[in-house]
């Protein structure tokens, strides 16, 4: 969450506790023997002003790349990740 916080922070976009949340699960699984986690998902809840949306897109399309947890597990853990933007009030 913190990676994304940050770019977005970078395209003036706000990440209060209120407009901003993530759900997150994941599976473990039994290979060969040895219980090892095999997928994480990242469910995130943006809440901001319409006109913001393409930036948060932009946010999200390329925090993975900068985030030093997902850059450590990436291509041995499978990482599905969306974004889900709602309108806040004004």
């Amino acid at each position: 969450m913190g990676t994304l916080a940050m770019v977005l922070a970078g395209k003036k976009i706000r990440t209060s506790a209120e407009s901003y949340r993530a759900d997150v699960e994941g599976d473990i699984e039994n290979v060969d023997s040895v219980l090892k986690i095999t997928e994480i998902r990242v469910h995130y809840h943006l809440k901001l002003q319409k006109e913001k949306s393409g930036d948060a897109d932009e946010a999200f399309a390329t925090y993975l790349k900068l985030c030093p947890a997902a850059q450590s597990v990436i291509g041995c853990i499978r990482i599905r990740d969306r974004l889900e933007l709602e309108e806040a009030l004004r």
